[in-house]
């Protein structure tokens, strides 16, 4: 085989390495959502983020939220104020966002509950099969870090 017949092999293997990949993320994401609105059903997935954002953060504003998300910043504020209606989250006196006790009561058992579902989903794994899917998901979302990264990447 000559090497550009080779290297023509080579693209299409990873064209369709990374179709699978993304069809696989993708899978993940609806996965996500989908539990988060299983065990608290009272939050949606962006609800939940920012939640946890901000917790992990102590306190954020909606600019920053925003950046942070890549989302726009009205976007965040609607979010931000429905989590405020419902008492999760309030403003102080510096405007920004901090969340309530029961804010956090909800965040706390949120997590423990998607522990539990993703505890159940990777019980046959080894702690090794653990580390290195944990450490490739780490490398996957470190690619390219988010504005704000430093801040997000602290668990909620």
């Amino acid at each position: 085989m000559s090497d550009n017949a080779k290297s023509a092999v080579t693209r299409a293997t990873e064209e369709r390495l990374n179709e699978e990949l993304l069809d696989q993320l993708s899978l993940y994401g609806r996965r996500a959502r989908g539990a988060v609105e299983k065990v608290a059903p009272e939050l949606s997935f962006a609800e939940y983020s920012l939640l946890g954002h901000v917790h992990a953060t102590d306190g954020a504003r909606a600019q920053e939220l925003a950046r942070v998300f890549g989302l726009d910043k009205s976007t965040v504020s609607r979010q931000l104020a429905g989590l405020m209606r419902r008492g999760l989250v309030e403003r102080d006196k510096g405007r920004r966002v901090r969340v309530t006790s029961a804010g956090e009561r909800l965040l706390r058992a949120t997590r423990a509950a998607l522990l539990d579902l993703l505890g159940d989903r990777v019980a046959d794994w080894t702690l090794e099969e653990r580390r290195t899917f944990a450490d490739l998901m780490r490398r996957y979302n470190a690619a390219e870090p988010e504005p704000g990264a430093e801040a997000a990447d602290r668990p909620a």
